[in-house]
């Protein structure tokens, strides 16, 4: 299978690396030119419990090279999904599939504006990685991923479950679902529990579980954003933290994506997750003062980058 990849970031290098090695014709797209130089001249070096192996693949700053694509992979920060969106449809032409594993909400509204939502695979992953550097990441833990088309009916569902196979047979191991929307809240809540917390703190994942004083904040955003799930009809879990927890241990040596966006001053993407949690529970006239807080704080953090 021909797959572009489009945000070639750590985790869209990990994905598009994993499938290359699993056979197929995988092409990176991304700004970073240092990077793209790197993989075209040594491949991307991948660096996974302790052990390091080089995987060659096709990289690219210009999306023209790389024709059409069977499976377009969004994988860019969820400020830059309209562009990523228009970007994927071209690869994607008129029959090829374009799938979001993106954190934060309201990236696959947005490429459906652009991509016809029977086209349009949602889904999650607990795969964690880190960019050491050009040309090269870190597989900092390995987890499911579950994916969904954005359209309801059989056929949309047995593309999903084929491309899921395909992730399965490379060593990702993916389940497809009818009904990916829960999933996508499940992993807002996982989002939410780790991502503002260790970017305001310079802690690593694991280490939101040190303390009961952490683990009870990032239970108290969980449970909020919880609230508001239910509140749309979104049924969720009983004990919404504890798959949280259980992820934060899993991917323990991880530093979060918002983590590693503020130990570069780069922007956030906190408006897609807590902040996303307190816009929709205004428009429901909830109060989520958790997540408004933690919201602020980093946006205050990114007003005074140096």
């Amino acid at each position: 299978m021909k797959i572009a990849v489009v945000g070639a970031g750590a985790m869209g290098s990990l994905f598009g690396t994993l499938l290359a090695e699993g056979g197929h014709a995988v092409w990176l797209y991304d700004v970073w030119q240092e990077h793209i130089d790197a993989v075209n001249q040594d491949g991307v070096t991948l660096e996974f419990d302790g052990k390091i192996r080089r995987v060659r693949l096709e990289a690219t700053t210009d999306p023209l090279q790389i024709g059409e694509a069977e499976l377009v992979l969004v994988f860019v920060k969820a400020t830059q999904t309209k562009s990523a969106a228009q970007t994927a449809a071209r690869l994607a032409g008129s029959k090829g599939l374009v799938m979001t594993l993106q954190n934060g909400m309201g990236n696959a509204e947005t490429i459906a504006h652009i991509i016809t939502p029977r086209r349009i695979l949602v889904g999650t992953t607990a795969h964690g990685a880190t960019m050491l550097k050009a040309g090269s990441i870190r597989h900092a833990g390995a987890g499911p991923t579950t994916v969904g088309m954005w359209a309801d009916g059989e056929k949309e569902f047995q593309n999903a479950r084929q491309i899921a196979d395909q992730f399965t047979q490379v060593g990702i191991e993916t389940t497809a679902v009818k009904d990916v929307r829960p999933v996508i809240w499940d992993k807002l809540l996982v989002n939410v529990g780790i991502n503002a917390i260790t970017a305001l703190t310079g802690i690593k994942n694991g280490q939101i579980l040190d303390l009961e004083l952490t683990r009870e904040l990032s239970r108290a955003a969980i449970e909020e954003a919880a609230s508001v799930a239910q509140a749309r009809g979104i049924q969720m879990r009983k004990d919404p933290a504890s798959p949280v927890f259980q992820v934060a241990a899993a991917t323990a040596a991880n530093r979060s994506s918002m983590g590693q966006d503020v130990d570069h001053c780069r922007p956030t993407e906190i408006m897609a997750i807590n902040g996303f949690v307190v816009r929709e529970a205004e428009s429901m006239g909830i109060s989520a003062p958790v997540n408004r807080t933690l919201t602020a704080l980093v946006q205050t953090m990114e007003a005074h980058y140096k």
